[in-house]
């Protein structure tokens, strides 16, 4: 072992910190938990979460849209509690609220003492995005508990350089990457940031590249999938980047001032710059340059602007950081800070969290919020598949197939149907087109979702007859991906179930009809 080695191994991992505001944050965090679990029951599941629950039933190396940890959590939390949708939102609220920490550790990690940890948490808190993710569970919500604890530990591992820090980033990294690809341009935005600005030094060591075998390691089964499926997560990537859901690229940056809360985000901005310009953080400027990198990449690529969320702990941390010490010295009155975070607080309740009565979510801010309307209207929907069903002739009804346009039909109908005697749900869509394929030829089948003309046009390629027999509604007027979409009976195949079935495989957000 060399000197400079003995010597950073002795050192101790908090020198030159401020302590951990434990009880604060620790009481901001428990709040914070117990309001996302106190509405974790309204309204229903997500289309994502109905998803994932039985991808859980069918387990594999990967998908063609996500990596497999998200389908495996949703299989243990089941198998311990049922389908309660109470027990999958108490862990989404639990990783995300863990992150709140993750936040106040960041922001002491660069220095910060009581007040730049709390501003720094709250910011995290009361983000509308953090505080949706939080409310289900999504691939998103794990991806932003290791994103952001992934940058805390290059902080720690950047100031004390002991290697420990940079394999334990690289475990951070490797759940990540069982959540989302999402991580790898962090993680490349990151290398370019330390080339340009430095410390190139600890780039010299053998830890930062231990620390990458740790990350890519646990990826080589979900990645020998994608390869031997022909990498259909690049073709996810091309759909969402043509999707239109999300403003497109002129909307991207006030899309990212909505997402991380109109009155917190000068805060980032403030944090972003000042990684650029302060003395005290210029050992972190690569960070500055990382998510600028980010920013370019995602803006060229039709990325989302939430893409960028692993990232905004550490830029919230550096503006508060610098701020704490202004504050000090103007001497604010002391209840300014809260009382501003309080009310992003409640700005950002109104347009992420199912607090209105359901009947008034279509009069309310959240009705144009997918995160919200793709909760509402799938037992309804489920509902109106069984009462077609019962309209066909007695003797039709066992050969029946059910078909959807879009994994959220499915996977609503997979979870729901039972009460309704319904046969097992089939779909083309994303991961759904490997879990069952029809195996009856001949019988009647009912198509969900495909609309009007259109639709009709799309499944007589299938059927030479096409019957639209009913209509989705979720009941409260609320203009969702689902609603108004036809439910028709089909006859007639005009091929067997093995020569169709490639054909209906598509990719994408929702669904292609």
């Amino acid at each position: 072992m060399t000197t400079r080695q003995a010597a950073e191994s002795a050192a101790p991992a908090a020198v030159g910190v401020p302590a951990v505001a434990w009880r604060p944050v620790l009481v901001l965090t428990a709040f914070y938990w117990a309001v996302l679990v106190a509405v974790s029951a309204r309204y229903g599941f997500h289309r994502d979460e109905l998803y994932f629950i039985e991808a859980g039933r069918h387990p594999a190396w990967g998908y063609p849209d996500q990596p497999p940890l998200l389908p495996l959590l949703m299989r243990a939390i089941t198998a311990v509690s049922g389908e309660s949708i109470v027990a999958v939102r108490v862990v989404a609220a639990s990783i995300v609220a863990a992150g709140v920490v993750v936040a106040a550790l960041t922001a002491r990690e660069l220095n910060g003492g009581r007040a730049a940890q709390l501003m720094t948490s709250a910011a995290y808190a009361v983000s509308p995005f953090v505080l949706s993710a939080g409310h289900s569970l999504y691939t998103v919500t794990v991806d932003l508990l290791a994103t952001t604890a992934l940058i805390w530990l290059l902080l720690r591992w950047v100031r004390t350089g002991q290697a420990v820090w940079a394999l334990t980033a690289g475990a951070a990294a490797a759940v990540a990457l069982q959540a989302k690809y999402l991580v790898a341009f962090v993680l490349a935005a990151v290398l370019a940031g330390m080339l340009i600005a430095g410390p190139r030094d600890l780039l010299r060591r053998a830890a930062p590249w231990a620390a990458a075998v740790v990350a890519v390691i646990p990826s080589i089964p979900s990645l020998l999938w994608q390869h031997a499926h022909g990498w259909p997560q690049l073709g996810m990537a091309e759909a969402i980047g043509t999707n239109d859901d999300f403003l497109g690229r002129p909307g991207f940056l006030p899309y990212l001032v909505i997402l991380t809360g109109l009155l917190t985000s000068p805060l980032w901005a403030y944090g972003w710059v000042r990684l650029f310009r302060s003395p005290r953080l210029h050992r972190y400027r690569f960070l500055g340059w990382a998510y600028l990198i980010l920013v370019v990449a995602f803006l060229a690529t039709g990325g989302k602007p939430n893409y960028l969320a692993g990232m905004w702990a550490v830029l919230w941390a550096a503006g508060a950081v610098e701020l704490e010490s202004r504050l000090a010295a103007a001497r604010w009155p002391r209840p300014v800070l809260p009382g501003l975070y309080a009310v992003a607080g409640a700005l950002a309740a109104v347009m992420s969290l199912p607090i209105y009565p359901v009947t008034w979510l279509a009069r309310s801010p959240q009705a144009t919020n997918s995160a919200t309307t793709e909760t509402v209207g799938w037992p309804e929907l489920v509902a109106e598949v069984a009462r077609v069903r019962d309209t066909l002739p007695p003797a039709e009804r066992p050969l029946v197939t059910i078909m959807a346009d879009n994994y959220g039909e499915a996977g609503a109908i997979d979870l729901y149907g039972g009460r309704y005697g319904l046969p097992p749900a089939h779909s083309g869509h994303n991961g759904y087109r490997y879990f069952r394929v029809p195996a009856r030829d001949g019988g009647p089948t009912i198509f969900v979702g495909p609309r009007g003309a259109a639709g009709r046009a799309y499944l007589t390629r299938f059927w030479h007859e096409v019957t639209p027999a009913g209509r989705i509604d979720n009941g409260v007027g609320l203009a969702g991906k689902e609603q108004g979409r036809t439910i028709w009976i089909c006859r007639g195949q005009r091929a067997p179930w093995r020569e169709l079935w490639p054909r209906f495989a598509h990719l994408g957000m929702t669904g292609r009809a």
